[in-house]
């Protein structure tokens, strides 16, 4: 059976994601990350270039995927939100990556993060053109839509980064529970934060 480059890379990438949601980027091993695809650790560094490469290619991925498998609707936010919160129910791994991102990045920029900022000023923007905070004066009214974007990010993330917290918080008997009580909160708030933004 010839190789096939193609099928090794999504196996490396899928053994990667598992590994580097479960230990971070320095708790992560290429040897395991090889095992675990049935490839050998050349291929990773081949492939990937190294352990840091991989894992900002990891991340960079499930960002994409978010991205592109759900649109912000600017005329729909609560209802956007709510379909966001589903999303990262279905993969948890996102929110581990984005963790580990933030425990143990550099603080350099680099082009994954110039291309990361992009896509939030064009969301930030379908805010503004959908007429989100048009009270203000126009210089101001892209801070203010970037402003509702990150607190919707943090109303959903938050959920998913600390479900036990959650759970005793709401005095839930399992994280099922109060991930369901959750989401209509979530929505619920999305939807007064958008109204309470004049135009939104």
């Amino acid at each position: 059976m010839p190789y096939d480059a193609e099928d090794t890379r999504r196996r490396i990438f899928t053994a990667a994601a598992a590994e580097f949601a479960e230990r971070g980027l320095a708790g992560a091993r290429v040897d395991r990350i090889a095992t675990a695809a049935r490839a050998n650790k050349q291929a990773i560094y081949l492939y990937y270039g190294g352990k840091e490469k991989l894992f900002a290619a990891v991340l960079g991925a499930k960002l994409e995927e978010v991205s592109v498998s759900l649109s912000f609707d600017p005329d729909a936010v609560a209802e956007s939100v709510g379909q966001i919160f589903d999303w990262y129910q279905q993969h948890p791994e996102l929110i581990r990556l984005l963790l580990w991102e933030a425990l143990e990045g550099g603080d350099e920029s680099d082009e994954s993060e110039r291309t990361r900022r992009d896509g939030f000023r064009a969301k930030a923007h379908r805010l503004v053109d959908a007429g989100a905070a048009r009270h203000l004066p126009e210089e101001a009214r892209l801070r203010a839509a970037q402003d509702l974007l990150f607190t919707l990010m943090g109303l959903i993330a938050w959920n998913f980064a600390v479900p036990r917290m959650c759970r005793l918080t709401l005095d839930e008997d399992t994280d099922q529970a109060a991930i369901a009580r959750r989401r209509e909160t979530v929505v619920e708030t999305a939807r007064a934060l958008a109204t309470a933004v004049p135009g939104s």
